[in-house]
C-alpha cells in the first residue's frame, strides 16, 4: 500500500488544483455557471477549458486564414462545378492523393483526359472551361458527369465529386451517377421559416415508407398527402431521414454516399424544397437527420478512397473504420474536412430551408471507443481523458456555432447514448452547444418492462426515475420508441401489447379481447406519461402514433427484395371499423392539449406519489395534475391525491373515454374540488375516482388561462 500524501504534498495539491480551476474560469467565459449547476464538474473544469480553448483556436484559425467561419462554411459555392456569370463553367476539387485530376462527362463524349484541372496548393485543384462561343450551355442541367483522378500509381479512377447535388441510379445499375443540377427556374420558397416552438413536438419521418403502397413514395407523395395529416395530429415538427442520398436504401439513410445531394429516389431537389417550403406554410419546423459520424465504404459512388488514397477525408488504417458500422470515419482535425463538413450543415440551412439537425452517432463521435462494448455507468470519468475524441467534439462546438449564427431559431439535437454532461450546455460555458438530447434511456426501459415483467410487477419508482433521470438545464427529446424500435428484429410498443391478435382482433364489431384491450390502454398510457414526464420535448416514428401493425424491412435479398414491410399504413387509422382510429384519436388530442398547456416549456414535473402497491403515479406539471393507475386489475374510489393549487378541477384529458377505445367509467362533467388538506408533502389534495388501467389529466379551472 502507498504511503498517505503528507501535509504539504496535499496542500500543494490543493493549491495546483485551485489555480486549475482558476485559469478555466478565467479562459472560459461562463464556466462558473456550468459549475455551479453541477459542482461535482469541478475536478474536471482543465477538461472544459481545453475544449473551449481549442474549439475557439480552431475558429480564431478559420478567421485568420479564410475570413471567417461565414466564408469558410460555403464551400458548395466554389468546390464542384459551377455555371459563372460569363456562360463558361468553373470547378474544384480537394484531393491531396491525386497525380492529376480531369472532367469528363456527356458534354466531352466522355474523353477523360480533354479538361484537366489545374493543382493549386494544399490538394486543390481547379478548371474554367470557357463559354460556347453561340453561348450555348456547356455542360447541360441534366448531363452526366465525372471526376477522373490519376493516382499515384497511375491507376485511373472514375468517381463523383464529394459536392455533387444529385445523383440518380438509373435501371439495374448497381452505382449511383452524377447528374448535373442547374435547373432554369429553381424552386423559389414562398414562406418563410416559423419560429422555434416553445414545446417541441416531433413527428419522425421517412419519406419513401410514407405510402401504404408497396413501393418508395416520393417527396410530392409526402407533401401531399402526410404533411397534412402531422398538421391534423398536432405536431409542429417533422424530423426527415434518410435525405443525404445513400446507395443503400435499407440502410434507412445511415449510409450516406453522397453529403449534398439529396436522395433522387424521391424525386428531385426541387420537390424536396416545397417539402419543406409546404410544411413551413402550416407551421411546421422541418429538421434533417444528418450523418457526419461516419461515411459509407463505397468508393465508386462515395466519399471512399476519391483520390485513390485511404486517408483523404478518413483517418488512414484501423482509426478509419468504425468496426461495427462498415463505414469510414472523418479525420475531424483536417481542415478541409472541416470546411466540407462546415459547408455541408449550411447546404442544408440554406439551400432547403431545414430548420435544423438531429445529429446522428454522436456518441461514436465523441470518443476513441464509439461506445463500442461500453456500458456508461454515469461516472464522471467515462466523459473525460484520453477516450474522449477532441477534434470531433471541436468539429461538433463549431457546428452548433454555425448554425445558431446563421439562424438563432435553429434547433440541434444529439443522439448520444453515453450522457455526456454539458454536450447540451452553451459553448460559452464549456459545453458542446446543442439544444436537446434524446433520452434513449426511455424506450429501453418500455421494452424492457414489457419483455421481462408482468403488469402487476411493473416498479413505479423504476418508470418515474427513468423518465425524470436528466441532467438540470439540459433539455431532452422524450419517447417511448423510434425508428430503432419499429426495425425488423424488434417490436413497436403495440406489437410487444398486441402481437398476434392485432390481425385478428382490431374491428369495432368484435368484443374487446384481454390482449388487445390490455395493449390499447396501456398504449395511451406510455405514451402521455413519456410525454407529460420524459423531457423538453416528445418525438414519435411515423404511425406509431395509432400502434402501426409488424415492424420495418426494407426490401434486401433476405426478403427478396419485398416493400411488404416498408411502407406505413395510414389507412388503418382512417378506418372507422377498426380501432387503430382510437389510439389516433388520443395521441391527436395529447399534443393539442400540450399546445395549449405547454407542459413541455414548463420546469420538470413535481412528481408527489409513486406507489408500488396501487401502482399509482401522481405527478404536477404546467399547472396541471397527472394521475396514472397501472394496476391492471384495481380500480380506486375516492383516492386522495396531492395538489399545489386549491380550488375546482376538471378532466381535460380522459385515457378511458370512449374516443379513445376506453371503457367511460368516468364522468367529465364532475367537478373535483381541492382543501386544504395535506398530502404526499403537497397542501392540498382532492379525492378522485381512477379505474384501472387509465391515465387522467386534470386542470384548475378557477386560474386564469
Amino acid at each position: 500500500m502507498a504511503a498517505p500524501a503528507s501535509p504539504p504534498a496535499r496542500e500543494a495539491r490543493a493549491q495546483c488544483s485551485e489555480e486549475a480551476l482558476a485559469a478555466a474560469l478565467a479562459d472560459v467565459p461562463e464556466l462558473a455557471r456550468l459549475l455551479e449547476i453541477d459542482p461535482y464538474l469541478k475536478p474536471f473544469a482543465p477538461d472544459f477549458q481545453r475544449r473551449y480553448k481549442r474549439f475557439n483556436q480552431t475558429l480564431n484559425n478559420i478567421g485568420e486564414n479564410e475570413g471567417g467561419i461565414d466564408k469558410f462554411s460555403r464551400g458548395y459555392e466554389s468546390f464542384g462545378v459551377h455555371r459563372c456569370a460569363d456562360g463558361g463553367v468553373y470547378c474544384k476539387e480537394w484531393a491531396p492523393g491525386a497525380e492529376g485530376v480531369f472532367l469528363t462527362g456527356d458534354f466531352n463524349n466522355w474523353n477523360p483526359f480533354s479538361y484537366p484541372y489545374k493543382k493549386m496548393d494544399f490538394g486543390k485543384w481547379e478548371l474554367y472551361i470557357p463559354p460556347k462561343q453561340n453561348r450555348s450551355v456547356v455542360i447541360p442541367h441534366g448531363s452526366k458527369l465525372k471526376v477522373v483522378i490519376r493516382s499515384k500509381s497511375g491507376e485511373i479512377l472514375y468517381r463523383i465529386s464529394p459536392w455533387a447535388k444529385y445523383v440518380t441510379r438509373e435501371g439495374g445499375n448497381v452505382n449511383y451517377d452524377w447528374t448535373h443540377w442547374d435547373p432554369e427556374n429553381p424552386y423559389k420558397f414562398k414562406h418563410s421559416k416559423p419560429k422555434k416552438p416553445r414545446g417541441l413536438r416531433i413527428y419522425e419521418s421517412h419519406v419513401g415508407i410514407s405510402s401504404y403502397e408497396g413501393k418508395i413514395a416520393s417527396y410530392k407523395h409526402f407533401t401531399c398527402n402526410v404533411l397534412p395529416r402531422i398538421k391534423d395530429l398536432g405536431y409542429n415538427c417533422i424530423q426527415l431521414m434518410a435525405i443525404m442520398e445513400h446507395a443503400y436504401y435499407a440502410s434507412f439513410g445511415y449510409q450516406v454516399t453522397s453529403f449534398f445531394a439529396a436522395s433522387s429516389r424521391y424525386g428531385t431537389p426541387e420537390e424536396l424544397k416545397e417539402l419543406v417550403d409546404t410544411a413551413h406554410s402550416m407551421g411546421i419546423t422541418v429538421l434533417l437527420d444528418v450523418v457526419h459520424s461516419h461515411a459509407s465504404k463505397n468508393s465508386e459512388d462515395g466519399l471512399n478512397m476519391f483520390d485513390g488514397t485511404e486517408s483523404c477525408y478518413f483517418h488512414y488504417g484501423p482509426r478509419g473504420h468504425h468496426t461495427l458500422w462498415d463505414s469510414r470515419l472523418f479525420i475531424y482535425s483536417s481542415w478541409e474536412v472541416l470546411r466540407f463538413l462546415l459547408s455541408n450543415i449550411r447546404w442544408w440551412l440554406e439551400e432547403y430551408s431545414f430548420d435544423g439537425f438531429r445529429f446522428d452517432g454522436v456518441t461514436s463521435m465523441l470518443y476513441h471507443h464509439h461506445g463500442i462494448g461500453q456500458n456508461f455507468s454515469g461516472g464522471y470519468h467515462e466523459y473525460f481523458g484520453l477516450q474522449v475524441d477532441e477534434d470531433a467534439l471541436t468539429y461538433l462546438m463549431l457546428a452548433n456555432h454555425l448554425v445558431h449564427i446563421l439562424y438563432p431559431d435553429s434547433i440541434t439535437i444529439a443522439e448520444d447514448v453515453s450522457g455526456m454532461p454539458a454536450l447540451c450546455s452553451p459553448i460559452s460555458q464549456g459545453g458542446a452547444g446543442f439544444d436537446y438530447r434524446l433520452a434513449m434511456a426511455i424506450p429501453d426501459k418500455w421494452i424492457q418492462l414489457l419483455k421481462e415483467f408482468k403488469d402487476e410487477d411493473w416498479n413505479m419508482g423504476n418508470i418515474v426515475y427513468t423518465l425524470t433521470n436528466r441532467r438540470y438545464l439540459e433539455k431532452c427529446i422524450a419517447y417511448a420508441e423510434s425508428h430503432d424500435q419499429a426495425l425488423v428484429g424488434d417490436k413497436s410498443l403495440a406489437f410487444w401489447l398486441m402481437d398476434a391478435e392485432m390481425y385478428t382482433n382490431m374491428s369495432v364489431l368484435t368484443p374487446f379481447t384481454p390482449v388487445i384491450d390490455r395493449g390499447i390502454q396501456l398504449h395511451k398510457m406510455i405514451r402521455l406519461i413519456t410525454h407529460a414526464l420524459g423531457g423538453e420535448g416528445y418525438l414519435n416514428f411515423m404511425g406509431n402514433e395509432f400502434g402501426h401493425p409488424e415492424w420495418l424491412d426494407f426490401p434486401r435479398k433476405g426478403n427478396n427484395e419485398s416493400y411488404h414491410y416498408a411502407r406505413r399504413q395510414f389507412h388503418l387509422a382512417d378506418d372507422d371499423l377498426l380501432r387503430y382510429k382510437f389510439l389516433n384519436n388520443f395521441d391527436r388530442d395529447m399534443n393539442k392539449l400540450e399546445e395549449r398547456c405547454g407542459w413541455l416549456s414548463a420546469p420538470q414535473a413535481h412528481v408527489s406519489e409513486k406507489h408500488e402497491t396501487n401502482k399509482i403515479i401522481v405527478f404536477e406539471r404546467a399547472g396541471l395534475l397527472f394521475v396514472f393507475n397501472f394496476h391492471p386489475s384495481k380500480s380506486y374510489t375516492d383516492y386522495r391525491v396531492g395538489t399545489a393549487l386549491l380550488g375546482k378541477f376538471k378532466i381535460v384529458l380522459d385515457s378511458d373515454a370512449a374516443e379513445y377505445g376506453g371503457h367511460q367509467r368516468l364522468d367529465h362533467n364532475t367537478d373535483f374540488f381541492s382543501e386544504p388538506f395535506e398530502h404526499n408533502e403537497r397542501p392540498y389534495s382532492l379525492l378522485v375516482y381512477i379505474p384501472n388501467r387509465v391515465a387522467l389529466i386534470l386542470q384548475n379551472v378557477d386560474l386564469p388561462n
